[in-house]
């Protein structure tokens, strides 16, 4: 971690932002909005993840966001690709060990509710880990035992409300069910999630917090509706749909992310 903290920082030139940014499916565009952009492949970078899934670059975009400094990820390593939840990890040790206090996750996801169709974005209040895994599985401290009542940090949900509010955006808030994937959940599954308090389902962000809230991280998450569950419209889900109808949500966060950060997301 030490050689890509120093890499990371080296390649910074001096920037030295305190917020990050996971793009998920349909938010790839935002890192061409970023001014003086330092980019950074993966690859250069010892730990960082190698996402093998279609529309996940695989990029750090480091520089000025709608009047802000942000570091953006643009791709995630998912459980289902190495069977490891703590593969972010590194990744997200870099980030703290460069200062970021900030972790914005983003996500494509589906919906349980016929009130949040396609298209939709969700503030993600809370989540259930259906997975079974966790990726502090193995830590050998005490630090594994994370408390995660306030996981989504209420500050930054507040600056999400704003920043929809202000921009007439509609923000649904709800609770983020994790399957481990990568097959889709069956309609059962979808019953059950339903009867369990879950709005929405997806097969990443999860770990993510979890890592986050261990590393010490003020967490904030929303969801970019791409689909309607399983059983809901009797038709068969697939990932072409997810990539789809991502960028539909992905320009409402979109819009609501530009307000956050030019509203000063500093002082949340």
């Amino acid at each position: 971690m030490t050689d890509a903290v120093g890499r990371l920082v080296e390649r910074l030139h001096g920037l030295a932002p305190t917020t990050a940014l996971v793009l998920g499916s349909g938010l790839g565009g935002l890192v061409d909005e970023v001014e003086n952009a330092v980019r950074i492949p993966y690859g250069d970078l010892p730990g960082f993840p190698r996402s093998g899934v279609t529309g996940h670059a695989g990029e750090v975009v480091a520089g000025t966001f709608a009047g802000a400094p942000v570091l953006m990820l643009a791709g995630r390593a998912h459980y289902y690709e190495h069977g490891d939840a703590a593969a972010m990890r590194p990744a997200l040790e870099v980030l703290a060990g460069i200062g970021i206090t900030r972790l914005i996750l983003t996500n494509a996801a589906g919906s349980l509710d016929t009130d949040m169709p396609p298209g939709s974005i969700m503030l993600i209040t809370d989540h259930i880990n259906f997975s079974g895994s966790n990726p502090l599985f193995g830590e050998p401290t005490d630090r594994r035992f994370v408390g995660l009542t306030g996981a989504y940090d209420k500050d930054l949900r507040a600056a999400f409300e704003n920043a929809a509010a202000a921009t007439g955006t509609k923000l649904h808030q709800g609770v983020y069910m994790w399957f481990s994937g990568p097959s889709f959940e069956t309609p059962a599954e979808i019953r059950m999630a339903r009867i369990m308090g879950a709005d929405a389902v997806g097969m990443s962000t999860v770990p993510e917090v979890i890592l986050a809230r261990f590393l010490g991280l003020r967490v904030a998450a929303c969801s970019v509706i791409t689909n309607l569950a399983a059983g809901m419209t009797g038709g068969e889900l697939s990932h072409q749909e997810t990539k789809d109808m991502a960028p539909l949500g992905g320009a409402r966060l979109a819009t609501v992310l530009r307000r956050m950060f030019a509203d000063g997301l500093a002082d949340a």
